[in-house]
């Protein structure tokens, strides 16, 4: 398939938007079980959300791009009884929404008591609002990743794995992201947000690998037989039956081939997982935040290229009919 640049910004965007949005929940959480550290200040958890409300609201912006018709885009919305892509579009507001909201009453401090455990624990505002910011992030990710994962007939998306990796690269970006600004403010969870960090880029390498080794093995359920009702022992295509490109020879197939799929899968590897693992540990072991944000930046180019691969290495079925040009 042939990738959309608009659709590589909007998933890495938003991505790594609720990435950042669920590490300051998280952080917000980890004070309130009782740590014994100080708490953080609201303009903390405020420049924090501002700046997740600004990845989200790119990747919005960056989606228009790949509308035939902008002006009709609300109506992507109206299907959502049946359609991943209305959920998204419904979800992604709610989403800016609330980490917008997160953010307001930390920065200016609005915070009152909602309830009172018998451990005399209490529940607040911003930790309310934050837990439902953090679950609308959650089911931002699967509506996302289940556009591609519903999709049968492309047998490399059309797996769960597929949720479970762009969740997991979201939460990755979003929490270096989150590490690299804690480090630089001098925050006590840094440690916590770097430590996750570390450990949610390790688990999304891992399981694009095995995402990669799966799609590896996969064995074409359609072949020139089947797909043209013809089961004769030889049948050898000689012309796409177009005497030039078309939109079926041009849109369903990856630039530059398979070379330039596993080429960009090798870099997505390193850039976006290996080396940001490195920079992570060494700059949260040395106490150098420079490093964390090189690893922000590096980690975005590599997952730029991991999607791209992802959608170029999509095999639609209909390329069985435009195999080669006469």
């Amino acid at each position: 398939m042939r990738p959309a640049f608009s659709v590589l910004f909007l998933t890495t965007l938003i991505g790594a938007g609720q990435g950042l949005l669920i590490a300051l929940v998280t952080g917000q959480w980890y004070f309130v079980i009782g740590t014994g550290a100080a708490h953080e200040t609201g303009k903390f958890y405020g420049i924090g959300a501002a700046v997740s409300v600004a990845l989200l609201a790119a990747g919005l912006v960056a989606s228009i791009f790949h509308l035939a018709n902008p002006q009709r885009g609300w109506r992507a919305a109206t299907r959502w009884r049946t359609s991943w892509l209305s959920r998204e579009v419904i979800v992604l507001p709610a989403v800016m929404g609330l980490a917008f909201l997160y953010g307001v009453t930390h920065w200016f401090d609005f915070n009152p008591v909602l309830y009172t455990f018998g451990n005399q624990k209490s529940l607040d505002l911003t930790m309310s609002v934050g837990f439902l910011a953090a679950g609308a992030a959650g089911l931002l990710f699967i509506c996302t990743g289940m556009i591609y994962a519903c999709v049968k007939f492309i047998r490399e998306w059309g797996s769960f794995w597929t949720v479970i990796n762009y969740t997991l690269m979201g939460l990755s970006s979003g929490f270096v992201l989150a590490a690299a600004y804690t480090g630089a403010s001098g925050s006590p969870l840094f440690g916590l947000l770097a430590g996750l960090g570390l450990i949610l880029t390790g688990l999304g390498l891992a399981t694009k690998l095995f995402h990669l080794w799966r799609n590896t093995r996969l064995k074409p359920k359609s072949t020139m037989k089947s797909a043209i009702g013809i089961h004769h022992q030889q049948i050898r295509q000689v012309t796409q039956g177009f005497l030039g490109s078309s939109f079926n020879t041009t849109e369903f197939v990856a630039p530059g081939g398979a070379d330039a799929v596993r080429a960009l899968n090798l870099a997505g590897l390193l850039a976006g997982f290996v080396l940001p693992i490195l920079l992570l540990a060494l700059g949260w072991s040395h106490g150098e935040p420079p490093l964390l944000w090189i690893a922000v930046a590096i980690q975005y180019v590599g997952l730029l290229a991991e999607r791209w691969a992802f959608f170029a290495g999509g095999n639609h079925v209909q390329n069985l009919y435009y195999q080669r040009m006469a």
